[in-house]
């Protein structure tokens, strides 16, 4: 890891994160909401920088999840839907097809592997609120299970 990436982690106060990376929430609503997994948070926020050379792995909660990168390197961000496995390149290029921003709906895997050398920050807003009761990350034995066809993907996006 970088200097810089040192720097922000420190400056920012970040935490590392079971999936890879590091973060910390900066905001909750207060306001509550029931789900049918129990009371909520309607919002949630946080930082999530990814250190280059690393990655967030495979995972996925039950609510929707807006990215948004902040800055630097771009992230290639890889979602699986309903078997089917897709990516979209979060930065600030918008001409060469970059999008500072991106929905992951609700149940979606996904993962995040920054691409540069020296690392990403971005923004994660989740509604209903973020939980860890309701955050999923998979073994790679039981994610190629469920995705045969997926494999090489899962295997570089998991740990194990």
């Amino acid at each position: 890891m970088n200097d810089a990436a040192r720097a922000i982690i420190r400056q920012l106060g970040l935490a590392p994160h079971p999936e890879g990376g590091f973060y910390r929430e900066t905001f909750r609503a207060r306001l509550p909401i029931d789900t049918p997994r129990g009371t909520r948070a309607v919002c949630t926020a946080i930082y999530f920088l990814l250190p280059a050379g690393t990655f967030s792995a495979l995972h996925r909660v039950r609510s929707d999840e807006v990215w948004h990168h902040y800055g630097g390197d771009p992230v290639q961000l890889h979602v699986i839907d309903r078997g089917a496995h897709g990516t979209v390149r979060l930065g600030r290029d918008l001409a060469s097809g970059e999008r500072p921003q991106y929905v992951v709906e609700a149940g979606t895997w996904q993962a995040a592997v920054p691409s540069g050398d020296d690392y990403a920050l971005c923004g994660c807003t989740v509604a209903p609120g973020f939980d860890f009761a309701d955050f999923e990350m998979p073994t790679r034995a039981n994610l190629c299970a469920q995705y045969p066809d997926l494999r090489s993907v899962i295997e570089r996006l998991t740990r194990g």
